[in-house]
C-alpha cells in the first residue's frame, strides 16, 4: 500500500455521515440503507452512495435477502479500527450532553455494551480484570488465555471454535474505560453466552447492555465480580 492508498482507505472514515454508520454498525449486526440513513440523519439517496463508497473500499461488507440490501462491518479488524478511533478521538471533555435522553444513554453505554461482538465498557473491563486476577487472562505479553482459562470455558460450555486467522484472545482498547477488554474469539464467545444465557439484555437502541440479576449472580459466582462494580 502506497501512500495515496492509505489517504484514500483513511477518507472514507473522515466524513461525519459515514462515521455515524460506521459507529451504528459497531453492533455487530446487519443494518439496511434506510436504517442508517435516519441514524444518520441524511437522505437514504446520500446513505446510499456513502455505503456504496465504504463497501467499495472493503470496509462494509453487503449482504442480499429477496429486495433487501443489508450491510455490515466487513469483518473484527475494521470493527476494532473504528473502535481505536473513537478512542483516540475522545468525546469532549467540555461537551456537554445535548439533552437528558443523550446524557442517560451515554452513561448506558458507558456502564456496558457491544463491541462489534464482544463486551466493553465498565463491564467489559471488569470481566477482563477479573480473568487476569484470576489467572484465566494474561496481559503481560499480550493479550492470551492460560490453560485454566481454557478450562474455564469450557466448564461453561463455551466453545472456542477457530475461523480463520481471527486470534482466540486479544486486547481491544476501550473508547470510554481507556483500558483494554477482551475481544478475539474467546470475546466473542463470552459475549454471546453472556446473552444467550439472560446475563446481559440489549437495552435501548444503541449498544447499551445491561447486566440482569442472573448475571450479576453468575458473574460473583464464577468471576467474583461484584454487583456495585457494574453499575
Amino acid at each position: 500500500m502506497g501512500a495515496s492508498d492509505l489517504a484514500a482507505f483513511a477518507a472514507l472514515f473522515a466524513e461525519e455521515s459515514r462515521a455515524a454508520m460506521l459507529l451504528a454498525l459497531l453492533d455487530g449486526r446487519a443494518w439496511t440503507a434506510g436504517e442508517l440513513a435516519r441514524h444518520a440523519r441524511v437522505a437514504p439517496s446520500t446513505a446510499t452512495e456513502h455505503l456504496g463508497k465504504l463497501v467499495a473500499g472493503g470496509v462494509l461488507a453487503e449482504e442480499r435477502q429477496g429486495r433487501h440490501r443489508y450491510v455490515r462491518l466487513a469483518g473484527p479488524g475494521i470493527a476494532q479500527l473504528v473502535e481505536e478511533l473513537a478512542t483516540l478521538a475522545g468525546p469532549g471533555a467540555d461537551e456537554p450532553p445535548r439533552s437528558l435522553a443523550a446524557a442517560s444513554a451515554g452513561r448506558a453505554m458507558a456502564r456496558g455494551r457491544t463491541c462489534y461482538d464482544h463486551l466493553a465498557g465498565r463491564l467489559g473491563t471488569a470481566v477482563t480484570d477479573a480473568l487476569t486476577a484470576r489467572g484465566l487472562l494474561r496481559q503481560d505479553t499480550g493479550f492470551a488465555l492460560t490453560d485454566g482459562g481454557l478450562e474455564w470455558f469450557a466448564g461453561l460450555g463455551i466453545p472456542l471454535v477457530p475461523k480463520g486467522r481471527r486470534p482466540l484472545a486479544r486486547g481491544c482498547l476501550d473508547w470510554t474505560e481507556r483500558r483494554p477488554h477482551l475481544a478475539g474469539l474467546a470475546g466473542a464467545a463470552l459475549c454471546g453466552h453472556a446473552l444467550d444465557s439472560g446475563w446481559c439484555v440489549r437495552i435501548g437502541t444503541a449498544r447499551a447492555v445491561k447486566v440482569t440479576p442472573v448475571g450479576e449472580r453468575a458473574l460473583r459466582r464464577e468471576l467474583g465480580i461484584e454487583a456495585e462494580a457494574l453499575r
